[in-house]
């Protein structure tokens, strides 16, 4: 399980909606919060949070609490998509994408593990 206080990237500043996103989500009982740095891999956004909710009612509360916290602070959010079932929610925070996952859902989409490839190795096909 990982929870971090806050995250540093690579030029030693902290990005603030990550922050803010995590400070939630922690305060929401998320579980599972990992981040995943997007740099080089993808131009729609710089990170990506992943989290787990223990079931769809927790998933949707989570989610909601994030689009408000965020929006409290005055950064860009859009309304979670994924509802009403919320067995995945997304809420896109601009540079950051967030995710949160009922924890048999999670397994299966395992985005971690996608977007932990080196896409760089990847070799053309000519």
């Amino acid at each position: 399980m990982f929870h971090p206080v806050s995250y540093v990237i690579a030029n030693n500043h902290q990005d603030p909606s990550v922050n803010a996103i995590v400070e939630s989500l922690e305060d929401n009982k998320a579980e599972k919060i990992s981040i995943i740095s997007l740099k080089g891999k993808a131009e729609f956004a710089e990170f990506m949070v992943v989290a787990s909710g223990r079931s769809n009612k927790h998933v949707d509360s989570v989610s909601e609490k994030v689009f408000r916290d965020l929006k409290t602070k005055k950064m860009y959010c859009t309304k979670p998509e994924g509802r009403p079932l919320c067995d995945w929610t997304v809420i896109d925070a601009g540079h950051v994408l967030v995710h949160i996952f009922r924890n048999e859902i999670r397994e299966v989409y395992d985005l971690e593990k996608l977007w932990s490839e080196d896409f760089s190795a990847a070799k053309s096909v000519s």
